[in-house]
């Protein structure tokens, strides 16, 4: 079976918080482009502990045609996670996703720049 060359992770942002326990955690969200161009979003907490890096069935929240979709959804989930680290007394702040962010390594890929 031929594999897209258009896969990948096109943009990610990290998220450090604290667990229930108090401890450090990383959450890492990310858009991906896979096979058949189709859009992904990601969230994973702490996958620098995974002894496998490649993502997990249930990391993906998000998975449609259309890029809007995926950056409404990333953020959606970005915003959510940052309104819970503020409860939890940690003033991290990470910048939205952007169309334009995603769509520069796409048309890198595509027009061979």
């Amino acid at each position: 079976m031929h594999v897209s060359s258009d896969r990948g992770r096109f943009a990610e942002r990290v998220l450090r918080g604290l667990d229930d326990a108090g401890n450090e955690e990383h959450v890492v969200f990310w858009i991906e482009r896979k096979a058949g161009a189709l859009w992904a979003v990601g969230r994973a907490v702490n996958p620098e502990h995974r002894d496998v890096k490649d993502p997990r069935p249930e990391d993906y929240i998000f998975e449609g045609y259309e890029l809007e979709d995926a950056l409404e959804q990333a953020n959606a989930a970005l915003e959510d996670d940052l309104t819970v680290s503020e409860h939890d007394g940690r003033g991290d702040h990470c910048r939205p996703f952007t169309r334009d962010e995603v769509l520069k390594p796409l048309e890198a890929w595509f027009f061979g720049r």
